[in-house]
């Protein structure tokens, strides 16, 4: 029945589909972050779909980018995107580590985070828009991974505040059991891009890798751990890096 709850708060915390309430208690917590990425499984699915309806019915391109950009901000109400936007007005805000974690905070939009919204739409249409339904397998698995990546860092990298919900969640976390689950979700990932070809999945699991790695750089030297807010940023990054590497490095391999 934990296991059941952890599922729902997953999807009624990471997503506008209705749910039933559970109590937010640690045990129904325990196993959230494991159901995560299934979420990313859910966007993979309609954006593929979307790019057959695009692909039967000869849909402008422009459309076809800008739904798609649209999508996944339709399934989770824009919470990592919301994440991605703080995150931006506090890197270009250059203040301390802890008026950077107040502007986090601020209910506030800044400049900077609208001009960084604003651009990442675009790009994240742009791509799409180039994209084939061919692609809609290898690309679909770039939301699932970008999940997987957030969840485990969550547990693994400290977190900068001791209240705030990333931090609930990654004390009641089952530390093993999101990386067991990680793992095979992250091998699943790997060998889809594998049935494009092999160079293909070594470039995105390459992408992966140095993200994390500035992530780590970028959340200790500006804010000394991982914030909610911080953890979306990540998200939306990952995202837009590996569908860049599966539209524009296909066209090279």
């Amino acid at each position: 029945m934990h296991v059941l709850n952890s599922a729902i708060i997953a999807f009624s915390t990471y997503t506008r589909f209705p749910m039933p309430q559970v109590e937010w208690t640690e045990e129904n917590r325990k196993y959230t972050m494991c159901f995560f990425p299934l979420i990313g499984f859910i966007i993979s699915g309609i954006i593929w779909f979307w790019l057959y309806i695009c692909n039967r019915l000869n849909i402008n391109l422009l459309i076809k980018g800008a739904f798609s950009a649209i999508i996944p901000l339709m399934v989770t109400g824009g919470i990592h995107m919301d994440g991605f936007m703080d995150t931006t007005d506090a890197l270009a805000s250059w203040q301390t580590k802890e008026k950077k974690l107040e502007i986090l905070k601020d209910s506030r939009v800044g400049a900077f985070a609208v001009i960084g919204c604003v651009s990442y739409l675009l790009l994240f249409a742009a791509l799409f828009s180039e994209a084939d339904v061919s692609k809609g397998p290898f690309l679909g698995v770039c939301f699932v991974l970008s999940r997987v990546m957030s969840s485990w860092t969550m547990t693994i990298l400290r977190s900068a505040r001791t209240n705030g919900m990333l931090d609930n969640f990654a004390a009641t976390a089952k530390k093993r059991i999101v990386s067991i689950s990680g793992c095979i979700y992250a091998l699943i990932c790997i060998v889809i891009w594998c049935f494009s070809t092999f160079w293909l999945a070594l470039l995105c699991a390459a992408t992966v890798v140095l993200v994390t790695l500035y992530y780590r750089h970028m959340v200790y030297k500006h804010f000394g751990g991982v914030t909610g807010d911080l953890a979306g940023w990540y998200s939306q990054m990952l995202e837009i890096c590996l569908v860049a590497m599966v539209v524009l490095g296909g066209k090279l391999l």
